[in-house]
Order: structure tokens, then sequence, then C-alpha cells
């Protein structure tokens, strides 16, 4: 049964070149942003600590993928001037929403420096011995933080590694924060933010244009000669475009289109594929989509998931249908906090919160203008309630 799988035909011919995960050699629409990285890590080639950098952008828009590139490069760099330097610059990638405190990253970062397991040990042990491996060593260790807004006490971290260089004479540690939630800077400590942010750098979503080059570059190594349709590369980037600007869920859509055309042992890709593509995954967008969200934005989202599900509309409009008045989804969002015991947010951060679902494109909103409850924002969910409704159920764990 395998020989007859392998031997089966097939649109893919490196199907890994169109996984999501995958990083190419060249990262399209992104020359900018991979100049204004390498001019702020650039002294590092000099074992001159670089300033922090910050670096915010919707889900899908390559902030992980160019960090990566760039370090790469960097350390391909450092090894042809002098493979000495090579083992006194350290980079390493953690991502926050698995290692998700202070003390899970110090200890991820020292198994690192010394490959050694250092659980059980204190928290001012093992911060001293990322202090001493440093000083030791005369290094400098450059942290990726990856979704750095889920890590729990992330003042306390950010504080904690930036006062580490007060006590190092020659090297130091240098902080690269990546995180999909544009607003949340807003939420630091003054100190935090200064200290953190002390270069920004913003990666735009993708067009419709753009996508469609990008898979493009990916189809032509990724599948067979002439097995995807240039329509149907336009319609996948054109769906991505209008919901999210997201290089994932383009490169999701092409991949389950693939499938799907294998399934129907077709010879190529067309539209046909990609429209049943996109019902096949969008669950996996949702999830993709919320599981970035911070626990409060995604019970604003749970609220108004409920609401529509259970047909709860705030009123229905000529123009806009039956809508909900964002009132009374906060009403709906304090009485599921609550239940978890927890505090809600002030209507100044539900505001905000608010703006940023519709920013991502999980729901859609409106003023009201005068006349509606005074004026009031109307809102209405951008994807199916009830798919919603089950994923963030199960993403919160109720």
């Amino acid at each position: 049964m395998f020989n007859q799988h392998l031997n089966k035909h097939t649109v893919f011919k490196n199907r890994e070149i169109i996984s999501p995960h995958y990083i190419p050699d060249t990262l399209p629409f992104r020359e900018n942003q991979i100049r204004e990285i390498i001019t702020t890590l650039a002294p590092t080639i000099t074992l001159t600590r670089p300033n922090n950098l910050f670096i915010y952008g919707k889900t899908g828009t390559g902030k992980t993928a160019t960090i990566k590139k760039v370090l790469d490069k960097m350390q391909e760099t450092i090894k042809e001037r002098d493979i000495n330097l090579e083992k006194r610059v350290i980079t390493y990638y953690i991502n926050c929403r698995s290692h998700n405190s202070k003390y899970k990253t110090l200890l991820k970062l020292t198994a690192k420096l010394y490959n050694e397991n250092y659980v059980g040990y204190s928290a001012s042990f093992v911060y001293d011995k990322v202090i001493d491996f440093i000083k030791k060593n005369k290094a400098i260790v450059i942290i990726v933080l990856d979704e750095i807004d889920l890590l729990q006490d992330i003042d306390d971290a950010i504080y904690s590694l930036n006062r580490a260089n007060d006590e190092i004479n020659s090297g130091g540690i240098a902080i690269i924060g990546i995180s999909n939630n544009v607003m949340f800077k807003e939420k630091l400590d003054p100190r935090t933010k200064s200290s953190l942010c002390q270069k920004e750098l913003v990666f735009p979503p993708y067009n419709a244009q753009e996508l469609k080059e990008i898979l493009t570059q990916r189809a032509k190594e990724g599948f067979n000669q002439n097995c995807v349709e240039d329509s149907a590369l336009a319609l996948a980037a054109a769906f991505s475009a209008q919901e999210s600007g997201d290089a994932r869920t383009a490169l999701m859509l092409l991949e389950r289109a693939g499938e799907i055309a294998d399934e129907k042992e077709k010879s190529s890709v067309s539209d046909s594929e990609v429209k049943n593509a996109k019902i096949r995954v969008e669950e996996e967008i949702i999830i993709n989509m919320i599981s970035t969200l911070p626990e409060q934005v995604q019970f604003v989202l749970y609220s108004i998931a409920t609401l529509t599900k259970n047909k709860q509309f705030s009123v229905k409009l000529l123009d806009e249908g039956e809508v909900l008045y964002s009132g009374d989804i906060y009403n709906e969002y304090c009485k599921h906090i609550k239940e978890i015991g927890k505090t809600c947010v002030s209507t100044k951060w539900f505001k905000q919160y608010i703006d940023e679902l519709d920013l991502y494109g999980l729901i859609i909103t409106t003023n009201s203008g005068k006349g509606v409850r005074g004026s009031t924002t109307l809102v209405k969910l951008g994807f199916d309630a009830n798919t919603t409704y089950d994923v963030l159920k199960n993403t919160l764990g109720l």
C-alpha cells in the first residue's frame, strides 16, 4: 500500500517548499526590513552590543522568517571573518508561547550556553550563570523572544535581561522582541517600553500582488511543471489578501489545493481546488489567527461568537443586517471574565481590543453614527459563529 501511494501521480515536486514553515533563501518584499535589521545588528560583528529591537506586525507577515534568515547570515559573516568570534556571538531563538516566564526563558538560555539542564535551580542562580558565561567569554548574546507578549512577567523579564548589561564590562545581552499584537507595547511599563523599543520595525501585511508573487516563487520549486494554473495562484492570493494579508494563509490554501488535486487525480491545481481548499482550511486559519491573540482579546471574541451563535443580536438594521452593539459585547465579556475569577479591562482597553480584532479581520465594525444609542460601534463576526465559538472554547479551556 505504501508503494502504491508512492507511485501515485502527484502535483507536488517538493511539498516541504509549499509549507508555511519553510524559510526560502530569498524573502520577497522584505528588503527594507532586512536592511533595517542588518543596520541594527551590524555592531555585533565588531563585538559591540547592538540596540534592542522590537518588531511587530500581523501574523504571516514574515517577521520570524526574516529575523532567522538575517541572524543566520550574520553568523556566516562572523565565521568567515574569524572563526574564534563565532564562540563569542551567540544568537538564540525562544518562542514565548512555550516558555512564557522569565525563569523558563533563562532556563532555555542557560541550556544553550552550557549544554546543561538547570531545572530546579533558583531563578537567581540561573540568572548568575548567564552573567558568568558572558563575563568569562566576553560574549554578545542576542535573544529573540518571539510572541513576547505572551510572557506572563514581561516587565520583570525585560528589566532583568537589560539590567544584566550593567554588570558586564565587555559583551552583553541584546533583545529582539517579536509580537503579532500591534497594540502590545502600549501595555508595557514605561521603563520596559523605553528599553525594549530602542529600535522599532513594522512588518505590513502583504497585498494581493505580493502574495501572488510569493506563491509563484514557491510553486515553481514545490510543484511539478505546469501543475498549478496561474489563475489558481491569483485566487489564493486574493482570498488571503482580503482576509488578512497573511502569507501563511495563502500557502496553506495552495498546499491544501494541491492535496485536493491529488485526491481527485487531477493533473493540475485550478480555481476549483482553491475554492474547496478555502472551505477546508477555514477552521485552520481561524485557529492560527486566534492562537496568537492575548487571552483577554480571545475572551472578547468569544463573547462576540457566543452572542452571534445564540442569535442575541442587539438590533437589525436595514444596511448592516443583524449586528451587536459594542456595549452589549462588553457586558457579555465581563460576565465570562468574572466566571473565571478575573477582572474586566476598562472600556478604553476594550475598545482597543475591538479595534485589534477588526484589524485582523476577525470581526467587522461600523460606527453607528447618531441616532443609535447616541453613537456606538456596530460589530459583526467575520467568520462562521459556530466554528469560531468551538475553536475559542477549546483554546480557552472552557
